[in-house]
């Protein structure tokens, strides 16, 4: 039985990660009312690999 209702699971992916040119990612699930936030979402988030605060955006 599936859950009904406008909140949605959504990845948020670093930005500035691919271009450090470091290995691997860093990467947030988070959940998001669809009906409030169509677009994609944009949150500062703390990146362990960089050591510091950095933008991730919402993937797929």
């Amino acid at each position: 039985m599936a859950k009904k209702g406008n909140r949605v699971q959504v990845i948020l992916e670093c930005t500035e990660h691919k271009d450090s040119g470091m290995p691997g990612t860093s990467r947030y699930i988070t959940t998001k009312n669809k009906k409030n936030t169509p677009d994609r979402m944009e949150l500062k988030k703390y990146n362990s690999i960089l050591k510091r605060m950095t933008v991730h955006k919402e993937i797929k």
